[in-house]
Order: structure tokens, then sequence, then C-alpha cells
């Protein structure tokens, strides 16, 4: 690779960082127009790394390129959370069921320090980074890539619907016991039941962590 690709590369993977945290906050709204001139001039590139960084959003579904229209940021809708959801419950049970086998204490003492980081967590920021990890951790050991890419995708997709559930109704620190029981029974060896609480749990996400109302 030239420099000069792989200053694009890195130029590239610094504006789509940059977008992919603020789509996922609720910063930039679904259905807003990211204009290529715009992007370039705020981050001081030219355009070809903003195609590039537009394209790797492309492949997270988090813009979509629509004819006369542009690119646009997705919109969450009730039918696209269902499937997220309901993807998650099959694929991370999948990926958890190939990674049990191969957890080691170490990955017990990570999963604890997630779990007590999204319990001290003071923000919704810091809770959905320890939360990501968890799962993250949870399917760490599959050995299927392809798996693991796709499930990096719906988490982000989690993650934006608990932002915005957050902005508008709120966030209170709390103690996740779901991730607690799932530790537990893993210690116990027990891994139908981590699965059968793991999937009790993704298909309860979208209320975690938030007020009712």
């Amino acid at each position: 690779m030239s420099d000069d690709s792989k200053d694009t590369f890195t130029t590239a993977e610094r504006i789509a960082d940059a977008l992919r945290t603020r789509i996922v906050r609720g910063e930039i709204a679904g259905g807003a127009a990211l204009r290529q001139d715009h992007v370039a001039q705020e981050f001081q590139s030219s355009h070809v790394p903003v195609r590039e960084a537009f394209q790797r959003l492309e492949a997270q579904g988090l813009v979509a390129t629509l004819p006369r229209r542009g690119v646009r940021v997705t919109s969450l809708s009730p039918a696209v959370i269902k499937e997220n959801v309901e993807m998650r419950a099959a694929l991370e049970i999948l990926a958890l069921k190939h990674s049990a086998a191969k957890f080691t204490a170490e990955h017990i003492d990570r999963l604890e320090q997630a779990h007590a980081s999204c319990s001290e967590a003071t923000s919704l920021v810091q809770w959905d980074a320890a939360n990501n990890l968890f799962h993250e951790i949870l399917s760490s050991e599959c050995g299927m890539p392809r798996l693991l890419a796709v499930l990096r995708q719906l988490q982000l997709t989690n993650s934006r619907y608990l932002f915005a559930t957050g902005l508008t109704r709120g966030w209170q620190p709390r103690s996740d016991h779901d991730h607690m029981l799932i530790i537990n029974a893993l210690k116990d060896k027990k891994v139908d039941r981590a699965l059968q609480l793991l999937s009790m749990h993704i298909g309860t996400m979208e209320r975690v962590g938030f007020s009712a109302g």
C-alpha cells in the first residue's frame, strides 16, 4: 500500500469513526443528509476519504445512498428494532454456544469487569461502552469472523436505539442483574442456562437502564 493510500485509509477511518459516533448517539438524526463537500471541509480532507467513510458507514447500515437524494442517515423504526433484536437473539446465541467451551478464568474476569463498569456507569455513554464490551466478550471465541462482523453491526443499531430512548425517557444508573446471572451460569459450566438467559436478556435490551413512560 502506498503512502497516499495509507493516508486516505487513515483519514477515511477517522471521518467514519467521528460520524459513526454522532449517528449512534443521535447527534445526527435519522433521515439527515450527509453532504460530501461539508464533511470534507469539516475534516479538511479531499472528497476521496469522505466517499470511503460513507462506504464504511453504509456497510454498517448507518447510512444509505438514495437516488437524487444523496447520502442519508438511516432511520430507526419499530420494524428495524424488532428485526435487530430477533437477529441478535439468534446470532449472539450461536456465537456464545461456540465460545463458551473456550472460556477461561480470564474471560470470566473480563466479563465481571465489564459488568462492574455497567453498574458504575454515570452516563449512557459509559454504560453503552461497558455493555458493548460485555457482549463482545461473550462472542469473542466463536471463531467465526463473519458472524462477529454482523454482530458488531447489530450492536450499533442497538446502541442507536438505546441513545434515542435515553434522550426521550431519561437514563438512571443501574446494575444489570441479567449480566450477573449469565456470568454465574458460565462459571458453573451451565452453558444451556447461559444461552437461555442471554436470549431473554437480548429480548428486553431496549428497556435496560431506562425509566418507564
